[in-house]
């Protein structure tokens, strides 16, 4: 009779160890769908703004920032401290 208790105990320990591994194998896949779901709608958010950015540079073109041929290297002698510090010319 000791014989079937200890089958018995290791069949149940068996079927416990099935049930929480299958639980915990399926936490880990949903939540791998919700961050695939997640990064695809950041993804997607991500390429509308980057279209609408596009689209406001098409429409505003005269409030891109022009360069002025001066030069900005810090480290250039013949440098325009004007651009370096930001200052524009509003004549």
């Amino acid at each position: 009779m000791s014989t079937s208790v200890g089958v018995n105990v290791l069949r149940w320990s068996a079927l416990g160890f099935g049930v929480f591994y299958g639980a915990y194998h399926q936490l880990s896949l949903s939540a791998a769908d919700k961050a695939k779901a997640a990064q695809k709608d950041f993804d997607n958010k991500q390429s509308l703004i980057r279209q609408a950015k596009d689209e406001w540079a098409k429409k505003h073109p005269s409030e891109q920032p022009k360069s002025s041929g001066a030069k900005a290297d810090p480290n250039d002698p013949n440098a325009d401290l004007n651009t370096l510090l930001g200052i524009t010319d509003s004549k």
